[in-house]
């Protein structure tokens, strides 16, 4: 079955360099996330569900080897402790195939932190989030907090050359 198309001319102008500028997640904070279940770089399965009692973090970059995404999956390996302190599970997501995203992180020496490949169906998790871009082939940047219960708490969709600021996220979780 075909995947929807969204509808970006509302919510994703071209910009000047010819990038879509995505403003806002289909969905809104109190609905339940979708679930899913993707293999990290280790092709292990994670699934949503699994982490229930924790709050999740999916951070959604475009694709790995660029310098904003880097900048953006080094950033949850950084602060894991910090987010692990606050009850929470940091996911980065892309459309990379796993041994892609395994190369990635080696390069990155990201070990702590999952990198999730939303490879096949090509993009499924970023589209059930409203966050997959036909024009790309990729999901847009941001990053969705998730409670415990597996409800939205809080979204925030960047630019795709925006990096995203994981303090603001660590505010929102200690509920500054």
């Amino acid at each position: 079955m075909p995947r929807k198309s969204v509808l970006y001319s509302n919510i994703c102008p071209i910009d000047s360099w010819g990038g879509i500028i995505m403003r806002e997640l289909k969905l809104k904070p109190g609905e339940k996330a979708p679930e899913f279940t993707l293999k990290n770089q280790y092709g292990q399965e994670v699934s949503l569900s699994s982490l229930k009692g924790k709050k999740v973090l999916l951070s959604f970059h475009p694709l790995a080897w660029t310098g904003v995404c880097e900048i953006q999956m080094k950033s949850l390996e950084t602060k894991f402790a910090v987010l692990e302190e606050l009850n929470t599970v940091a996911l980065g997501l892309s459309v990379d195939c796993v041994p892609c995203k395994k190369a990635w992180a080696e390069h990155m020496k990201v070990v702590k932190t999952h990198l999730l490949a939303d490879f096949w169906p090509h993009g499924d998790v970023a589209a059930l989030y409203g966050l997959f871009i036909d024009k790309l082939g990729s999901s847009g940047r941001a990053n969705v907090l998730i409670d415990e219960k597996g409800n939205i708490e809080w979204s925030r969709v960047y630019e795709m050359s925006e990096i995203p600021d994981l303090e603001e996220v660590i505010r929102v979780l200690k509920g500054k």
